[in-house]
C-alpha cells in the first residue's frame, strides 16, 4: 500500500495527473425558498407537491448521478440558487463525494442558473452578461488551478429552441468577445447546455421558426467549430491553432452523439468544446478519444432518458422518481 501511494505521489509531482471534466443539466433543482420566480410546479408546498421530502429526493437522485460520474470538475445547469447548490454539496458529501470549491452565477431575471463544482482550487470567477435585459443566462467563467497550471472553464446555458437562432447567437458573440481577450496560448474549454446541436448549421436549416439568421449559427459559425467551407473542425485541424475550436461529439460514433431526447429523437444539445492549446502537446492536454456521455442503465426507463417524473394531469404532481432529461457528458485531460 505504501508503494502504491509513493508511486501516486511521484506521478503527481511529475505532472502525470488525469482530470475528468463534465457537464450536467440537472433539470430544475429548486430549493424550498419561495422567491417568487419559481415555475408553478416548483412553488414550495404548492399544489404540485414540491415538498421538502420531494426536494430531498431530487437532491439524492441528482447526487447519485454526479457521484457515479465522479468528475473532478463539473459544470451544472438549471440550479435555482446558491442555497440549492449548497444543499447539493451537502448531499454529495453525505454520499462520499466532496467538492471543496464552487461558483454560482445568478442572472437577475433567470429562473434557473449555472454553477461549477471543483476539487481543484478556483483562482477566480466571472459572470458575463449577454445583455442588460436580464432575459439571458450569464456565462460563468472559472479560472482553475490544476497543479500549478491554469485552465479556464466556461459554463453555458443558452436560450432554448422555443426561440430562434438569433437568440443563441447573442450568447455565442458574447462568449467569442471574451475568448478574444485571452492569450492565444491560454487553454480553455466551453461546456454546458448550448441548446444547439453540434451540427446545428445542418439541422436547423429547414425550420422557419429557428432559422432567422440566413443559415448562420452561434455554435458553429460564431465559435468556429466549422471552417470557412463549413467542414467540421477535426482534432488534427484544431492543432493548427488558427482560431478554430473542436467539438468533442465527433469522438463518438454517430448513433451515440446525443444527450437529450425531443419527441423520441436524440439531440446533442450539451457540448464540450476545446481550444487549440489543449491539443498542442504542452501543459494541460485533452486525452484524445476520452469524451463520452455518462449513460448507465438506471438513467433510462423503457428506452427513454429517465427524467424527473411528474404526472401529466394538471396541476402536475411530483412523483419523486427519475433524474434529468439530459445525460451528463465528460472528457479526460492530463498534464
Amino acid at each position: 500500500m505504501r508503494i502504491f501511494w509513493l508511486l501516486a505521489l511521484i506521478i503527481s509531482l511529475l505532472g502525470g495527473v488525469e482530470v475528468k471534466i463534465a457537464s450536467y443539466n440537472v433539470e430544475n433543482l429548486f430549493d424550498m425558498n419561495n422567491d417568487g420566480n419559481e415555475y408553478d410546479e416548483y412553488i414550495p408546498n404548492g399544489e404540485s407537491g414540491w415538498t421538502n421530502e420531494i426536494y430531498r429526493t431530487k437532491l439524492q437522485n441528482t447526487a447519485t448521478v454526479i457521484k457515479g460520474l465522479n468528475a473532478d470538475i463539473i459544470g451544472l445547469q438549471e440550479i435555482e440558487s446558491e442555497s440549492a447548490l449548497k444543499d447539493l454539496k451537502i448531499e454529495l458529501k453525505r454520499q462520499g463525494l466532496y467538492y471543496r470549491y464552487s461558483l454560482f452565477a445568478r442572472t437577475k431575471k433567470s429562473t434557473v442558473n449555472t454553477a461549477i463544482l471543483s476539487r481543484y482550487p478556483i483562482q477566480s470567477g466571472l459572470k458575463h452578461p449577454i445583455n442588460y435585459t436580464g432575459h439571458y443566462r450569464d456565462i460563468l467563467e472559472a479560472k482553475i488551478d490544476i497543479n500549478g497550471k491554469p485552465l479556464r472553464v466556461f459554463v453555458n446555458h443558452w436560450k432554448s429552441k422555443s426561440g430562434p437562432e438569433s437568440k443563441r447567437i447573442l450568447s455565442a458573440k458574447r462568449l467569442a468577445i471574451r475568448l478574444s481577450e485571452l492569450s492565444p496560448n491560454e487553454p480553455f474549454l466551453l461546456l454546458g447546455d448550448f441548446n444547439s446541436h453540434y451540427e446545428e448549421y445542418k439541422t436547423f436549416l429547414k425550420s422557419r421558426k429557428l432559422n432567422d439568421t440566413e443559415g448562420l449559427t452561434g455554435i458553429n459559425h460564431t465559435l468556429h467549430t466549422i471552417d470557412e467551407n463549413e467542414n467540421p473542425i477535426t482534432y488534427t485541424s484544431l492543432k493548427a491553432n488558427n482560431g478554430v475550436l473542436y467539438n468533442l461529439w465527433y469522438e463518438l460514433s454517430e448513433e451515440k452523439r446525443w444527450s437529450h431526447q425531443f419527441r423520441g429523437k436524440g439531440e446533442g444539445l450539451d457540448n464540450i468544446i476545446i481550444s487549440p492549446s489543449l491539443a498542442d502537446g504542452e501543459g494541460i492536454e485533452y486525452i484524445q478519444g476520452s469524451f463520452n456521455r455518462y449513460d448507465p442503465d438506471f438513467l433510462f426507463y423503457k428506452g427513454k432518458v429517465y427524467r424527473w417524473q411528474q404526472t401529466r394531469k394538471k396541476p402536475k404532481q411530483h412523483i419523486g422518481e427519475g433524474y434529468s432529461d439530459h445525460l451528463p457528458i465528460y472528457a479526460l485531460f492530463r498534464m
